[in-house]
């Protein structure tokens, strides 16, 4: 031990024997850089839990209040006056005054102050004004309870922290980078951190997610109250305007239009998305509308909007707070508890004071009374000496001092000596009564509030909600997102070649085969003559294996797209057939989709994308004895099992070729199609609302409140609009049924229809401003109710039932229908409907898919015995 030790104070010899000095830091450099980590953490970067504010923001604000007159002043006084307690350069605090200024909380503001939802800056200090608005007049400054400190020159007093009484911090939210350490506090609603202020005094349970200035949807699914490892996903709100635009209405935090225009033009100039122009049509509040090329599907490009631009992104919060000078990391919820506890303190210090200056304000009134109605002035008018004057006073009062709440002072009976004759000789007895019972009714009051602490706070945090949260609503709209897979929404801008003989697919190989569009961030699927598969990323050119018989773009997790297949096994084996998906698998990794034995050979092979099952003709050789050269197979037979299934024995003897004989239909199960509500989309995992079985030609009805109808494909990009209210799969030859206001004649109107344009939006109300739509319904024989108003002084009529079946027939979906009645309604209500059998539908066969993560290993293991009872022998 003792040789390492000298060892380390004269150095480490290596091998090469140059020596390697090891150099104690001591002295001033010791202590250097803490000293300045921690300068920029506490004086910099990091907010105060009891304010909320950095110390630049909270001398702008002690600054606004000493030159606060009711009227603005100029920015650029503001900054020169807070450089008597900042000592930094006027452009931090002038940057650090419009931040807080763009807030609109804190300070009124007047001129040019920049604009969040642009990007544009503020003018120059010089031309904008301020003053502390009425909420920071009441809510921040209270100086008998702030506690000061001499500023950085000791010539002026400024607070250690301003007596906040309100969750500041949380309300305008803060970010700063420190040295070692960062603090991301996101910003909340100011009502919502208000009705949480009160629930915690109630000792209730509460929960505060962020709202953002700048609107947008927000999914907050994983804040982790804002600590460490938490996230927020933001997007901007988009719609579909026409068939061809898209308008952003609002935007995600931490974007403007110009850096959000900037992200969609570069993912056009990478094809990520296809965008004919933008118009940037902002001013007070966001429009953005982007123009998309004839043919571009309006809820795709809304989904790779998000996937590729600044229309979505993350924001980590990063709660970390300056608590009795030290960084503390905790969550929104206890910032919460501690402002909130900390506002009861400082109510409390103020009701403290405010019940000792009353209490002074009723002993000096009730020595006044006693030094004027029992005229001891005139006990001091033979003294001659100052100390008689003094005596003769406090030996006048002694009799009349039983009752108050404190003994007389020398400094009240010097107080008493300096009222004035005029104000002796106007006293008023029944007035200086009042004033006692006033403040004797006020002082009441007071312990009342300080006896029943919490009720006073919530009545203040009520208070504050009714004069100051007008206005102040949520704008950023809670929702859980759906994950959106890049490889759905990309528009495919490059094209796949392929080299089959050789062995090579890419992008570069433009001499060869074309293949078909992609995009750079595909996977593509290839399978070769001797039964291999492979799955890559595009690229230039990659190698997968000599003489490829299929590629094409593959598709995550798709269970719809069949491959069908007949291969020999091994040299002189037998041939055998099966049918597989492909739903995942390991990317650049090559699989055998035979035994693996050599000189296996791939005979026949299809992709067929919805599960076609075709009829083929298989034709041996000549060999020996055999009589049957020639016969059919229908795949349609043939189960779907995993790519690792060995598959059904076709033939043992040697097949000649096999030739496709007539092409197949879909072999698979209508697809299951739930509608989840909370994320608004369509799904085939089970979440949300069943819509029901959907094969390859049904379509979903879509009706919204504005009386738009479609009949759209049930896409599983597809989009909904908010104001949707049916939502179901689509019966062409069941009526639909509504009941509308016509604005234009005033009056209830029913009509039946059937959709005629399929895939085509049509409104079936008027266009009247004054029209809408009261209820639909898609039963085959719906009832509704009419209730009629009560007229003054007469029985209201009975209500009366509509059978829609028997009240209207089947018209045109232009149709303006029956008039419902020509007196005045009161509600329309639906009932149950009437009964109805549907006819039954002839089933169709279908054979359902088996994904290949459901298959055991016991299949294997069965399919490579020797032909027996789990195989089927075809001939």
């Amino acid at each position: 031990m003792e040789e390492n030790e000298d060892l380390n104070d004269e150095g480490l010899e290596n091998q090469n024997g140059s020596q390697d000095t090891l150099t104690k830091v001591t002295g001033m450099y010791k202590d250097w850089f803490l000293d300045y980590a921690s300068y920029v953490i506490l004086e910099r970067a990091v907010p105060a839990i009891e304010d909320g504010f950095k110390p630049v923001q909270r001398r702008i604000m002690h600054s606004l209040k000493e030159l606060d007159d009711g009227r603005y002043n100029k920015v650029a006084n503001v900054v020169g006056h807070t450089m008597q307690y900042h000592p930094h350069g006027d452009a931090s605090i002038a940057d650090a005054m419009v931040q807080i200024g763009q807030k609109d909380l804190l300070i009124d503001t007047q001129g040019n102050w920049g604009n969040i939802l642009t990007g544009d800056g503020a003018a120059a200090s010089r031309y904008i004004e301020a003053r502390l608005s009425k909420f920071g007049l009441e809510v921040v400054f209270s100086p008998k309870i702030t506690e000061w400190q001499l500023s950085y020159d000791g010539r002026k007093k400024e607070p250690v922290s301003l007596p906040v009484k309100f969750p500041l911090l949380l309300a305008q939210g803060a970010e700063g980078i420190a040295v070692g350490l960062s603090t991301r506090v996101l910003p909340h609603n100011f009502n919502e951190l208000i009705d949480a202020s009160i629930k915690h005094l109630k000792g209730q349970r509460f929960q505060i997610f962020p709202d953002f200035p700048t609107a947008g949807i927000i999914d907050v699914t994983n804040y982790n109250e804002g600590m460490r490892g938490g996230k927020i996903r933001v997007r901007a709100k988009i719609s579909t305007f026409d068939k061809n635009t898209l308008v952003i209405n609002e935007i995600p935090y931490g974007t403007n239009t110009s850096s959000l225009i900037d992200s969609i033009l570069k993912a056009n100039d990478k094809g990520k998305i296809k965008v004919k122009k933008i118009e940037d049509n902002t001013a007070a509040e966001v429009e953005i509308l982007v123009h998309l090329p004839s043919g571009i599907s309006p809820d795709k490009t809304i989904d790779a909007l998000y996937a590729f631009t600044a229309c979505e992104s993350s924001i980590s919060p990063l709660g970390c707070i300056i608590e009795d000078n030290k960084p503390l990391f905790i969550g929104v919820k206890e910032m919460l508890k501690r402002s909130t506890d900390y506002t009861v303190e400082l109510l409390k210090a103020e009701l403290e004071i405010q019940l000792r200056e009353l209490e002074e304000q009723w002993h000096f009134a009730s020595l006044e009374r006693i030094f004027i109605e029992n005229r001891i002035y005139r006990d001091i008018e033979e003294e001659e000496t100052w100390e008689g004057v003094i005596s003769a006073i406090d030996k006048g009062l002694k009799p009349f001092t039983e009752n108050l709440k404190r003994a007389v002072t020398e400094d009240d009976i010097v107080r008493l000596t300096e009222i004035r004759i005029k104000r002796i000789s106007k006293f008023d007895l029944e007035k200086a009564q009042q004033l006692l019972d006033s403040l004797d009714e006020r002082i009441a009051q007071t312990k009342h509030h300080l006896e029943h602490l919490v009720d006073y706070a919530i009545d203040y945090f009520k208070e504050l909600k009714k004069k100051y949260g007008k206005g102040r609503e949520r704008k950023s709209e809670i929702k859980v997102f759906d994950d959106i897979e890049a490889t759905k929404v990309v528009i495919r801008n490059t094209k796949l070649y392929v080299n089959r003989e050789e062995g090579f697919v890419g992008t570069s190989l433009k001499k060869d085969e074309y293949v078909t569009d992609c995009s750079d961030i595909d996977d593509i699927i290839v399978f070769t003559k001797i039964g291999e598969m492979m799955i890559t990323k595009v690229d230039s050119k990659t190698f997968v294996g000599k003489n490829i018989i299929h590629v094409a773009v593959f598709k995550k997790k798709d269970n719809r797209t069949i491959y069908n297949m007949v291969y020999k096994d091994g040299r002189g084996g037998p041939s055998y057939i099966k049918r597989f998906n492909v739903t995942s698998i390991t990317r650049d990794k090559t699989y055998n989709l035979t035994s693996g034995k050599a000189n296996s050979d791939v005979l026949y092979f299809s992709a067929n994308p919805n599960g076609e099952a075709e009829v083929i003709t298989v034709l041996l050789r000549q060999s020996g004895s055999i009589k049957k050269l020639k016969w059919d197979i229908d795949f349609a037979d043939v189960l779907i099992k995993g790519r690792g299934s060995k598959g059904n024995i076709v033939t043992k003897y040697p097949v000649k070729r096999i030739e496709l004989k007539e092409k197949g239909l879909s072999t698979l199960k209508p697809r299951k199609i739930w509608f989840d509500e909370i994320v608004g989309r369509l799904n085939v995992d089970g979440r949300g609302e069943l819509l029901g079985d959907f094969k390859a030609e049904d379509l979903l009805l879509v009706i919204d409140q504005k009386g738009m109808v479609k009949t759209i494909l049930p896409e599983l990009l597809a989009r909904f609009s908010d104001d949707m209210i049916v939502l179901e799969k689509w019966n062409p030859k069941k009526p639909i049924s509504i009941v509308h206001y016509e604005g234009e004649k005033d009056r209830f109107y029913i009509k039946r229809f059937l959709i005629e344009n399929p895939g085509k939006e049509e409104l079936v109300i008027s266009e009247h401003p004054k029209s809408y739509l009261e209820l639909v319904s898609t039963d085959w024989r719906p009832v509704i109710e009419i209730e009629f108003p009560k007229p003054r002084g007469k029985d209201a009529k009975p209500n009366q039932q509509v059978d829609v079946e028997s009240f209207i027939t089947v018209k045109g979906i232009k149709a303006l229908g029956n008039q419902l009645t020509a007196e005045k309604i009161k509600n329309i209500n639906i009932l149950e409907s009437l009964p109805f059998e549907e006819p039954e539908t002839r089933p169709t066969n279908e054979i359902e898919v088996v994904d290949e993560e459901s298959i055991s290993n016991t299949d294997n293991s069965i399919d490579s015995k020797d032909e027996g009872s789990d195989q089927t022998t075809l001939f």
